[in-house]
């Protein structure tokens, strides 16, 4: 009876599978399963592939194979030979990852977030990973992926301020998942999708992150930024299920959502001295009575001798001496 090489019984997780018999004999059948891919593997690198289906094993069928064992001293058509025989499911499976960072301007990072892939290119998959990594396992597998897509977050994040990455993190995420796809191409795999679902640094420069946002934006930015102060801190002393750790919590959503404030922007008001009446800032008469207006929009007014611009809170003009009104 031909021998047969087979992955049953494949749980819904499981990458890879290393067939446990490496003495193959000519004739057996090799059995490969929708969603899979078989390979034949020696000395460290990859050789012939065969896709679903069940396959007579024949020197006509793993001719790259054959090449390398007709080398070999003893070597007959019709002797068992040795080889491995890698089964690599092609699903797209589903990973975490999670890892501390740092921006340009060194502020420490934490981020964490799920990805998915699949093997794209299975020869250059198991040169690079199972053979050049010793991933011979699923868990393996999953371990040096998670490493390597942590390594590689941590170099590209290092290209950003802190402020970039929190302000303009759906844009931020974006450059990075494209730049994760080249990376990940190089082993055989194919990045399909990345999601940033984490993302907190320290209360230090969570401090001036919220200092650098409310300094250059309208008053709908700096409530924003407080609700996002106000859910760090919080998050951080009870320990909810957004906290990363101690301090880190999870706030891009809030960091993302746009502002549902109105934009335009409130008119500022000042009392007219003559009438008591109320005229906006910028006018130079009083609606009201006509009296001239000193004040400015700018925290000056304006001396009624000498027509400078001087602080508001003046006694004295500091150009011609006169008394303020």
């Amino acid at each position: 009876m031909p021998q047969v090489i087979e992955w049953i019984n494949a749980g819904a997780d499981a990458i890879v599978w290393r067939c446990p018999v490496e003495e193959v004999t000519w004739g057996s059948q090799l059995v490969v399963q929708e969603f899979q891919m078989a390979m034949f593997f020696r000395d460290g690198k990859a050789y012939d592939v065969f896709g679903p289906g069940r396959h007579t094993l024949t020197t006509l069928n793993i001719p790259m194979l054959t090449g390398v064992l007709t080398k070999l001293a003893g070597f007959g058509g019709n002797k068992p030979f040795k080889a491995s025989v890698i089964f690599i499911s092609t699903k797209i499976f589903a990973g975490k990852w999670g890892t501390k960072a740092q921006t340009t301007e060194l502020a420490p990072l934490q981020t964490y977030g799920q990805f998915w892939f699949k093997i794209e290119d299975a020869t250059l998959f198991v040169n690079e990973v199972i053979g050049g990594q010793s991933a011979y396992t699923t868990d393996q597998v999953n371990s040096f992926l998670r490493g390597y897509l942590n390594e590689k977050i941590i170099g590209e994040l290092s290209n950003y301020d802190l402020i970039t990455v929190f302000t303009r993190l759906n844009e931020t995420s974006i450059i990075v998942k494209n730049a994760l796809i080249d990376y990940f191409r190089r082993v055989g795999i194919e990045l399909t999708d990345l999601k940033f679902e984490g993302l907190d640094t320290t209360p230090e420069y969570r401090e001036r992150l919220f200092w650098l946002k409310t300094g250059q934006n309208t008053s709908s930015e700096v409530l924003r930024m407080e609700t996002m102060k106000s859910a760090a801190e919080s998050l951080g002393k009870n320990g909810g299920s957004g906290a990363l750790g101690a301090g880190m919590v999870i706030i891009p959503q809030i960091m993302n959502q746009q502002a549902q404030l109105p934009t335009t922007p409130a008119t500022t008001l000042v009392i007219c001295p003559n009438c008591n009446d109320k005229v906006s800032a910028s006018s130079k008469f009083c609606s009201a009575c006509g009296a001239s207006l000193v004040f400015l929009s700018k925290g000056t007014i304006t001396c009624c001798k000498c027509d400078k611009a001087i602080p508001s809170n003046s006694k004295f003009c500091p150009e011609c001496g006169n008394k303020t009104t």
